[in-house]
């Protein structure tokens, strides 16, 4: 009993809901909601499984191009936001830096590990960068130019997306050698071996060449 009280308590508390709650919101699969809404396909049984703006671009673009471009982009600005609106809540409320930072990792885990898909997810690279955007919005920007480099050059989704994440760890250790409060760089690297583990069938594929670029 000691053990559930204590959850009920921490569940009460303003920092409880809001770790919840990020994590309940990371959890969405907007892409999954969105290619069944609209075009009535499943992209969890179709492409690479994945419920991330480059599977619904590339599973819808063999039924309506036109559509898939669209749902990509929705996709990929809610899996952006749902972690932002969530940090924009619990600045106005004015919870603490350490607060914001574990609501960052938890909106990442939710969208990776959603318990509406039975603990599966997407890759976390539009919910990470997302959050990230708010919380070192320098960093995140030079990583996007860099996503959009590599993706126009490239073109495999998922070495830019590898590559951004990379380059948003590297730019905060060296524009913010300590995180402002917290002194620690934890809960991006959190984020980043999150993002890499989801990543590892895309490593494993291009390793053997069998990466698909997008076209």
């Amino acid at each position: 009993m000691g053990i559930i009280n204590f959850i009920v308590d921490f569940l009460g508390s303003v920092n409880g809901k809001f770790y919840l709650a990020a994590y309940l919101v990371g959890s969405i699969p907007f892409g999954l909601i969105l290619a069944k809404m609209f075009a009535g396909v499943d992209v969890t049984k179709d492409g690479s499984g994945s419920i991330g703006a480059t599977n619904v671009l590339r599973v819808l673009k063999q039924k309506d191009p036109s559509l898939a471009k669209k749902l990509g982009a929705a996709t990929l600005f809610l899996d952006a936001f749902k972690g932002i609106f969530v940090l924009i809540i619990a600045s106005l409320v004015g919870v603490s830096e350490e607060t914001k930072w574990a609501i960052a990792v938890l909106a990442v885990i939710g969208h990776c590990f959603s318990p509406f898909l039975k603990f599966e997810g997407g890759k976390g690279v539009a919910t990470g960068v997302g959050v990230m955007l708010y919380m070192l919005p320098l960093e995140t920007v030079i990583a996007i130019g860099v996503w959009a480099l590599s993706a126009k050059t490239i073109r495999i989704s998922s070495v830019s997306s590898l590559l951004a994440v990379t380059v948003l760890v590297i730019a905060s250790f060296i524009i913010h050698p300590d995180i402002p409060v917290i002194k620690t760089h934890a809960p991006i690297l959190i984020i980043y071996f999150i993002i890499i583990y989801k990543h590892l069938p895309n490593i494993a594929a291009l390793l053997q060449g069998k990466e698909k670029r997008v076209v």
